[in-house]
């Protein structure tokens, strides 16, 4: 009986074939674990909350990344910090994953206590020799994008988040995304590997078998199609998809909406990400069932409730931004077969439940979703840890995202040296 040949990480991703779905062991190992949290979720920009977490000055978010945490604060001039969550004086953790409202930051252990600025501001018998303006809270690479919080843990945070924040700032701006709030939240443990969870975003293959209450919004030609063979009848439809797209862009830009897809995810790129506008279905206005708005309370000072779904992908998150409400997603990984997932549904800050929206109809459709999805890629986890798991091709009409998501993989993990 012959031993298996063991390979590194770096081998088992060079063994991929080109347009085909990655080997198992990337999904299931250990090893492969730590090592895609270090290079994806501590040395790149990743989304770890929006600014409605921390509304009111001496509101804290605390969120777990790995071994590592990081406490997001509002200060008292209202602004957003972050900062590692670690006591400098033994290294305590400061505060527990989740959200709460402080005076100062005070470590449970010895009560040495932390400005929202991050300085110490008490530390007893440390002698008089201390110098309490050397154990300040470290800070955390941070950028705030419409109410996108982006963080880096690494030393040298990759300078291509410009990029990101050039396009999606101008893009955010008609909405106010800033002045919001959370109107819903929900965490999904999904069995899977975080990679998994991604492809699974990045193709709508799957989508018309599996997502009714998100296929309702959608026009079926977004799903990705393939071209040959159409019927007449497939053809004209496809005519009237281009027509219509065409017209709503050319509206959009008119009032001064920017809506051209904008892509930064080849290899060369470093912080991934896409945006679209997408055109809604049915009545044109939101992703919800009936297709027309889940709150009258627009965005910002918005007019027109027919904007589409403005779309934004980075490696660890999604968003959709409607003119009345946002679903905005991001996941970080727990174990090589356990991805959380959470999202948050904001709604204008002076929406009113009951009066504006309900819970039900601004929910339903990505509440819906994330379950199917849930279930989706915990049953193809378990498919690729089995014996007669090969990996298959990718449909090269539906699937070029999850195959150039591959590549993106591979490249940054060489980036790494490995």
């Amino acid at each position: 009986m012959s031993e298996v040949q063991f390979k590194t990480h770096g081998e088992l991703v060079r063994s991929r074939q080109p347009g085909h779905g990655m080997p198992g062991e990337l999904f299931g190992r250990q090893d492969v674990f730590e090592t895609d949290v270090d290079v994806f979720f501590h040395k790149h920009w990743i989304l770890v909350g929006v600014t409605a977490d921390v509304p009111e000055p001496g509101d804290v978010s605390t969120v777990d990344i790995g071994k590592a945490s990081i406490i997001i604060v509002r200060d008292d001039d209202g602004n957003i910090r972050t900062y590692r969550n670690v006591c400098r004086h033994r290294g305590a953790r400061l505060k527990e994953a989740g959200k709460s409202t402080v005076g100062m930051l005070v470590c449970p252990y010895h009560q040495w206590t932390y400005d929202l600025d991050g300085s110490l501001r008490h530390a007893t018998h440390m002698g008089k020799d201390f110098d309490p303006t050397c154990r300040s809270l470290i800070p955390v690479h941070t950028r705030i994008v419409g109410t996108h919080i982006f963080v880096c843990l690494g030393e040298n945070p990759p300078e291509d988040i410009g990029k990101l924040e050039e396009t999606m700032a101008q893009r955010f701006a008609p909405y106010d995304l800033k002045n919001t709030k959370i109107a819903f939240e929900q965490e999904i443990i999904e069995n899977g590997n975080w990679k998994l969870v991604m492809e699974n975003n990045r193709e709508c293959y799957h989508c018309q078998a599996t997502h009714p209450e998100l296929t309702a919004s959608f026009l079926p030609e977004d799903f990705g199609f393939c071209p040959e063979n159409l019927s007449e009848e497939s053809l004209r439809a496809l005519e009237e998809y281009k027509v219509r797209n065409a017209a709503c862009q050319a509206s959009w830009e008119q009032d001064g909406f920017a809506s051209a897809n904008v892509e930064w995810l080849d290899e060369d790129a470093v912080t991934q990400f896409r945006t679209q506008q997408l055109v809604i279905a049915g009545n044109g206005e939101s992703q919800t069932i009936s297709t027309k708005v889940a709150s009258t309370r627009l965005f910002g000072n918005l007019q027109r409730r027919d904007l589409g779904d403005t779309h934004l992908w980075t490696h660890n998150s999604w968003t959709h931004v409607m003119s009345d409400h946002a679903v905005i997603s991001y996941i970080i990984p727990l174990a090589s077969d356990k991805t959380l997932v959470r999202s948050k549904w904001l709604v204008h800050a002076d929406a009113v439940e009951g009066v504006d929206y309900n819970i039900s109809d601004l929910t339903e459709v990505w509440v819906a979703t994330n379950n199917q999805d849930k279930h989706l890629v915990e049953i193809t986890h378990e498919g690729t840890q089995d014996p007669a798991y090969s990996p298959g091709m990718f449909s090269p009409f539906t699937e070029t995202y999850v195959d150039q998501f591959s590549r993106w993989y591979a490249a940054r993990l060489s980036a790494h040296g490995i």
